[in-house]
């Protein structure tokens, strides 16, 4: 049977796509040009045995053949652009999938960009290299939108069909050509003005949680200097039922969601020359966490007589969510390697990672918890995966520095 719909990158956006349209009942394809990362795995951690097999039977299938893009009603692009060390998106997978699709383009196909991307991609970026490739005008001989990935892993709340779509079309036909699409998908779709629209509000969401969690990463810093719990004072604030979100702090922000300034369009080549200055502080901010829990570390450590050169230190949780095995951005890494500089003697422990290296070196996984937890002169919580017991933890390890305030209060040292 043919396709109706080619998922184009099969990593933490493009999979759940796949899941949710396959479910729906349309025909689905997973293209990617890499045989080793072709649907297997996305942000919620590999496909299950069952998982794969429902996927399979329903028809979902993959490849890595680019002509089987030319059969298809609806493409959506799902390719990563990660945030380079220059701070700026790597469009470069973007526009390979674009080139990819661009040369089996047919007419009246609908083409959605879901790739996080600065405003103006899909107009400035996409839309070039997909008319010059087809030699189709976008608008006219096929619809084109934007309609930015808000796919939360983990979540047991907000799944694909309760989760509102925004969508931008290029023109008023490609709006409702995308919105017909999604509406196959997920309860409500949300259509903004244009593409432009659609790609801001996926900034403007991202900005905002980066921004608010940098705040709660400086008041945790503030409150520990002047001896109060911030986990109390959020406890009270979060009961006001107007004008304040709770949000809290952390040894780092991780995800695929970074924080974007749309001052450094690297793909135009050249700067707006009004950053975003709320964003280049958080960014600063949030930043500095994984140097402040080793500074915390240290002082814990001398305070029971001890250098954190020799000491045993354990790591609990190095993905970047808790309950998921997704490692992108997670702050453990930098903690880790900062720690072994020191001289740290490093294990770790996460139900969702079962090899981990740093600095090219693989770090001892702890087969027994609560053994590991004992022997360790200091235990890190970088992340409460709910298999972890925190009241039996806390009980077993030496010494315990909590970093999401997850364990009972007075039960470890917090952040």
């Amino acid at each position: 049977m043919p396709a109706d719909l080619a998922v184009i990158g099969l990593g933490h956006l493009g999979l759940p796509l796949a899941q949710a349209a396959t479910a729906a009942g349309i025909g689905t394809i997973g293209y990617d040009p890499d045989p080793h990362t072709a649907g297997l795995s996305g942000a919620d951690g590999p496909l299950s045995a069952t998982e794969l097999r429902r996927l399979l039977s329903a028809g979902f299938r993959t490849t890595t053949d680019p002509t089987t893009l030319g059969r298809v009603r609806t493409a959506v692009l799902c390719a990563p652009t990660p945030l380079g060390e220059d701070r700026a998106l790597d469009l470069t997978a973007l526009a390979d999938a674009a080139r990819t699709l661009a040369a089996q383009l047919r007419p009246h196909t609908t083409v959605i960009l879901e790739s996080t991307a600065y405003p103006g991609t899909t107009e400035e970026f996409l839309r070039p290299l997909l008319e010059e490739g087809s030699g189709l005008t976008a608008g006219r001989d096929f619809h084109l939108a934007c309609s930015p990935g808000r796919h939360d892993p983990g979540n047991r709340t907000h799944r694909y069909a309760n989760t509102p779509k925004v969508i931008g079309g290029l023109t008023p036909a490609c709006t409702e050509a995308a919105a017909a699409f999604y509406g196959r998908l997920t309860d409500k779709v949300v259509r903004a003005r244009g593409p432009r629209e659609a790609e801001t509000a996926k900034l403007l969401e991202t900005n905002y949680r980066h921004i608010n969690i940098a705040l709660m990463n400086e008041m945790a810093v503030f409150c520990h200097d002047i001896g109060v719990d911030l986990w109390d004072v959020i406890r009270c604030a979060e009961t006001k039922p107007f004008g304040f979100q709770a949000f809290r702090p952390g040894p780092g922000v991780g995800g695929h969601a970074a924080p974007i300034d749309p001052n450094y369009l690297s793909y135009k080549g050249r700067s707006l020359g009004h950053p975003l200055r709320m964003v280049e502080l958080a960014q600063e901010v949030n930043g500095r966490m994984p140097r402040y829990v080793i500074q915390r570390c240290a002082t814990l450590l001398n305070e029971h007589g001890k250098s954190a050169r020799g000491a045993r230190i354990l790591l609990l949780g190095v993905t970047y969510k808790p309950d998921i095995g997704d490692q992108a951005g997670s702050p453990a890494r930098e903690i880790a390697s900062r720690l072994m500089e020191l001289g740290a003697h490093l294990t770790y422990h996460d139900p969702y990672v079962p090899q981990w290296n740093v600095l090219g070196r693989p770090v001892p996984r702890a087969d027994s918890l609560y053994e590991a937890a004992a022997a360790a002169d200091l235990t890190v919580l970088l992340q409460p995966h709910r298999t972890y017991d925190l009241q039996g933890l806390a009980v077993k390890a030496q010494l315990l520095l909590d970093t999401r305030g997850a364990t009972p209060t007075g039960s470890a040292h917090r952040l």
